[in-house]
């Protein structure tokens, strides 16, 4: 018998030809042998009922998925490919690889795993608990090697199979602190204050953060900075007054740009309801590009009657007029630490602990905040 570590003080034990997960108390997962014997059919029956195989009929295959799920059964591929060897790949779960962040943190993950000798395969959630769900049962039954996941949904419940199958797991961007697991991101809280600490020290009074209204630790790490920003500079914070929310974008199929879209309806009737803050901050560059076009057309300055501050220094913010002043945000060093993690678990180098960093952005200081 030997012993193979794995995340969340799990390990897979292997004897005699035979794989199993026991978690660090000691409780054996479900076995399919484990399974056959409940339902009382073949481990073969039952194999093929839960891969969707003929020779199956719909009544005892639905008989036998549920006893399925109220065991808590969850096939083990990982397990297999360590018994028949390592697949050599990641995978990766994100929304959507048209946010740049995405997209980057991607690119950066395909170049770590491909020193290491290892491929990417990437599943797209769009946003959606649903697609998240069959992003993480496709990555079960996939035989990955391990994963790095930007959740959706801020319950930890849908991620809790890859805990059992034994799968190394990294997430970045959004945490559960309750599953146990390696967190990477950027810092939403020090960055927000960084971008309302240079408007306020450049003489701004009344500040609007302009975000999305989405349930996101993201988001919501984002709005506590903002507020924390502006109280410690003796202003009081109201959420009436200071937020100006964009509703959930219609779909996240389409291409980021939709949401300056968005962000130009919300500051258009923000603008035409009276309300003349001295500065915005905006969680995506994308917003500050509707921001803009609502300002230009109803004749108000940047920076001279308004400053707008950015986040996330994409490519076109020193092609806007003005240029945007903005946050850079460590995507490439987020997926690369996450990445060399997520290699030290599955190649058994990893340490006991586990790891939350969050990184510091940095300014980019340009004419739309300088006055």
């Amino acid at each position: 018998m030997f012993v193979l570590r794995a995340t969340m003080g799990a390990r897979l034990i292997i004897q005699g030809g035979a794989c199993m997960a026991e978690t660090s108390r000691g409780r054996r997962q479900p076995t399919l042998q484990d399974l056959a014997k409940v339902v009382g059919l073949t481990a073969n029956t039952i194999s093929r009922a839960l891969n969707d195989r003929p020779g199956v009929s719909a009544t005892t295959r639905a008989l036998i998925k549920a006893e399925a799920e109220r065991l808590g059964y969850v096939p083990n591929v990982h397990a297999r490919s360590l018994v028949l060897g390592s697949r050599k790949t990641i995978g990766v779960i994100v929304s959507n690889i048209s946010n740049p962040f995405f997209s980057d943190l991607v690119s950066e993950v395909e170049l770590q795993a491909q020193h290491a000798g290892y491929t990417v395969l990437l599943l797209l959630s769009y946003e959606s608990a649903e697609r998240e769900r069959d992003a993480i049962d496709r990555a079960l039954r996939s035989g990955l090697d391990g994963l790095i996941a930007a959740p959706v949904q801020e319950r930890s419940t849908a991620w809790t199979p890859v805990i059992k199958a034994g799968i190394p797991l990294v997430l970045v961007s959004r945490e559960l602190p309750e599953l146990g697991v390696d967190f990477y991101s950027t810092d939403n809280d020090a960055g927000i204050q960084l971008t309302t600490d240079a408007v306020l020290a450049r003489g701004a009074k009344d500040v609007v953060l302009l975000d999305e209204d989405m349930p996101f630790s993201t988001i919501r790490l984002r709005t506590e900075g903002f507020r924390h920003s502006l109280e410690r500079h003796g202003l009081t914070f109201d959420p009436r007054h200071n937020l100006a929310l964009i509703p959930p974008a219609r779909s996240f199929r389409v291409s980021q740009s939709w949401h300056a879209d968005d962000a130009y309806r919300v500051a258009a009737d923000l603008l035409d309801r009276g309300r003349r803050p001295d500065a915005f901050v905006v969680g995506d560059d994308y917003y500050a590009l509707g921001l803009y076009r609502a300002l230009r057309e109803r004749n108000i300055r940047i920076p001279d009657d308004v400053m707008v501050m950015g986040w996330g220094n994409l490519p076109f913010t020193r092609f806007m007029e003005p240029p945007l002043s903005t946050l850079l945000l460590p995507f490439e060093e987020v997926a690369h630490r996450a990445t060399r993690r997520l290699l030290d678990h599955i190649q058994g180098t990893a340490d006991n602990q586990i790891v939350t960093e969050r990184i510091v952005p940095q300014l980019a200081i340009r004419a739309s905040t300088t006055r």
